[in-house]
């Protein structure tokens, strides 16, 4: 038997810039179809793409550890300092040891109540425009994700915040273009992205400074709160670091705030976009929330019996993750699968990619619900399926955003239907996450 070599082969990608530019997907179908480890060099640097569960869980999970955050988030940090997305050590440790508790599942379901509220507002602004023009889909489910995490997590409306959306919008753009440059522009060249870029970041720090103080300003000496906002602002105190270096807290919660809604409104356009092409899928989920909820808002006890649109909400991460890649950067050389890594080498898991993976997944490309039968699940390797990432980086808001996804779902397929508009082509755009290019626009119709 022939040994596998120490390191992959160096493989070439066609057009490799242009597409880490232009089309960061296609570049990730290119790699995978060369084989499930790839090494590509740019430039002096290192680049390995790794697709298979077991590579994936060695990275994420087994030796965690020494793979620190790397490109695209790296340069995230540039707007986002270091709050829990792009933070290491004992930075990241401390943030998630002051915001877990706001998320572990008992406080969550609590917030089902308030989760099936927003969601019935959602419908009732969404039957507002039946027989109307094509609404943008996009703009209002992020509105929507804005709107709970509000409510669930930093105990306050963010009605008035709508900006926030587009201020995130120039903050990727700049992300990503620092990027393909490998952060060769100077970031004082006044150039128009750049200006936009920074024009951004001024108001996500003016919109977190006064959330941080109106909810600062709200809290008493009565018993702890316990949203993630309070907890931040607490730790914050505890250690002497609000008056010290208030960027601290500010980068905190400028990421959750990003964290917090992105990538639940990438999966509900998502979740509308197929739904509407495949309207037998639709008329199963529609089916199963009239048995299950009839004209009643949706409970806690109701979501595992939503379990076909649960199954529908998984099909959809599976083809368009909200999270496409995992970027990480090797501190010291390691072994993956019995292939060499050297230090300071990029490596990247793509969810995208290893989702469709055709020796893991019958006719990957399919918009399958049933692949989630539980049955099926059972057979398949746990880090075939990783939307909310793995290891200690876990998502740490799943629940939550599973929770969303199904009951906003499950409401809206209830009493309306979505179609999109002729002619529209629903494209993906790989920024931080998998975001809609050119938003959703849909006709919206009532159902009788």
């Amino acid at each position: 038997m022939t040994a596998r070599p120490a390191e992959p082969p160096v493989s070439a990608l066609p057009g490799l810039l242009r597409k880490l530019a232009t089309d960061r997907l296609g570049l990730m179908r290119d790699a995978a179809a060369l084989g499930d480890a790839v090494r590509v060099a740019i430039g002096p640097k290192k680049l390995y793409i790794f697709n298979h569960p077991d590579y994936a869980k060695h990275v994420l999970a087994d030796n965690s550890d020494n793979y620190h955050k790397g490109i695209g988030l790296v340069q995230a940090r540039r707007a986002l300092g270091d709050g829990l997305l792009t933070s290491e050590g004992p930075v990241w440790r401390k943030q998630r040891r002051t915001v877990q508790p706001a998320f572990k599942p008992a406080r969550i379901a609590q917030q089902a109540e308030t989760v099936a509220e927003e969601a019935e507002k959602f419908v009732a602004l969404l039957a507002q425009h039946e027989g109307a023009a094509p609404v943008n889909i996009m703009h209002m489910v992020t509105q929507l994700t804005l709107g709970v995490l509000g409510r669930t997590l930093l105990d306050t409306g963010l009605d008035g915040y709508g900006e926030v959306a587009h201020a995130f919008e120039a903050v990727q753009d700049q992300a990503m273009f620092d990027m393909v440059t490998m952060d060769k522009v100077p970031a004082w060249l006044p150039l128009p992205r750049q200006r936009r870029f920074r024009t951004a970041r001024r108001e996500l720090h003016r919109i977190a400074d006064a959330l941080i103080a109106d909810r600062r300003g709200r809290m008493t000496g009565g018993a702890a709160p316990d949203d993630a906002l309070a907890r931040m602002i607490l730790a914050a105190a505890e250690s002497e670091s609000v008056d010290g270096a208030p960027e601290q807290l500010r980068d905190e919660l400028v990421t959750l705030l990003l964290a917090g809604h992105e990538t639940t409104a990438s999966t509900l356009g998502w979740t509308f976009h197929l739904l509407d092409r495949h309207p037998e899928v639709r008329e199963k989920v529609r089916q199963e929330a009239r048995e299950i909820l009839g004209d009643r808002a949706p409970v806690l006890d109701d979501l595992h019996r939503l379990s076909y649109t649960t199954m529908v909400i998984q099909e959809v991460m599976r083809l368009y993750p909200p999270v496409w890649v995992l970027p990480r950067i090797a501190q010291q050389a390691d072994n993956v699968g019995g292939y060499e890594v050297s230090a300071g080498a990029d490596v990247l898991i793509s969810p995208y990619i290893l989702h469709r993976h055709p020796g893991l997944w019958t006719d990957p490309e399919r918009f399958d619900p049933e692949r989630f039968d539980p049955q099926r699940v059972a057979h398949r390797p746990r880090y075939a399926y990783i939307p909310f990432g793995a290891g200690p980086r876990y998502c740490v808001g799943s629940n939550l955003g599973m929770m969303e996804a199904v009951f906003v779902t499950a409401l809206v397929t209830r009493d309306l239907t979505l179609d999109s508009v002729p002619g529209h082509r629903a494209l993906p755009e790989a920024m931080l996450s998998l975001r809609m290019a050119d938003g959703l626009p849909m006709t919206v119709g009532r159902n009788r």
